[in-house]
């Protein structure tokens, strides 16, 4: 009987082990560096292990007027915090966006390179966050690419829609400031020699600074 007893609070009295309250989800990312394309503005990587949810409120602003977007950590985490990254660093402040497309294909404004379209990146680039169920509709904001797997800086917003492969990275969303692409739009383009509408605006379009929350 005492060795019942003995047993019996042994079980009660025992501390019960509590469950490490689980953290925030993660997601790692791997910056590869690009010797053969240096840095175009001084600026380190992003961390290797960055927020997998949330949002990230930015604002782009331009000469024609300002751009507000949502950018979702859980679609593309490593987009997301590079994009935020960058601009935090200043990497796009006083830059300028080199090409503009107005077609029935394609209708979108293309940024983030520092010296001319596609040239000018930040010295290292990182993975496709893609499904191949990507849709690009009026407002998504996108990473341009040269090919698979070579992420930067430069990224695109749609002014109309993009009727293109799912393999373009999807950060976000505008929520405010479609009439500022709109005015873009409106000022031109300066067109390919067959008379395509796709090339640099007529009027430049600068990116003063952007802001990331």
């Amino acid at each position: 009987m005492r060795l019942l007893l003995a047993v019996l609070m042994m079980v009660v009295l025992a501390p019960v082990a509590s469950a490490e309250p689980a953290g925030p989800p993660t997601a790692k990312c791997e910056f590869i560096p690009t010797p053969e394309n240096p840095a175009a503005r001084p600026v380190q990587p992003p961390p290797a292990v960055v927020p997998a949810r949330g949002t990230v409120k930015v604002t782009i602003v331009t000469n024609y007027g300002v751009v507000a977007a949502d950018l979702d950590r859980a679609n593309a985490p490593c987009g997301v915090e590079n994009f935020a990254h960058l601009a935090r660093n200043w990497f796009y402040t006083m830059t300028q966006c080199w090409r503009l497309t107005d077609t029935t294909r394609l209708g979108v404004l293309q940024c983030g390179d520092i010296y001319r379209p596609e040239e000018g990146g930040p010295g290292y680039r990182f993975a496709d966050e893609v499904t191949g169920k990507e849709t690009y509709p009026r407002g998504t904001i996108a990473y341009g690419n040269q090919g698979p797997g070579t992420n930067g800086s430069e990224f695109f917003i749609v002014h109309s829609f993009a009727n293109i492969r799912p393999v373009y990275t999807v950060m976000g969303h505008v929520t405010f400031g479609m009439d500022t692409l709109d005015r873009i739009v409106k000022a031109g383009i300066v067109p390919q020699p067959d008379g395509t509408l796709d090339g640099a605006p007529k009027k430049p379009v600068r990116i003063l600074h952007v802001l990331a929350h």
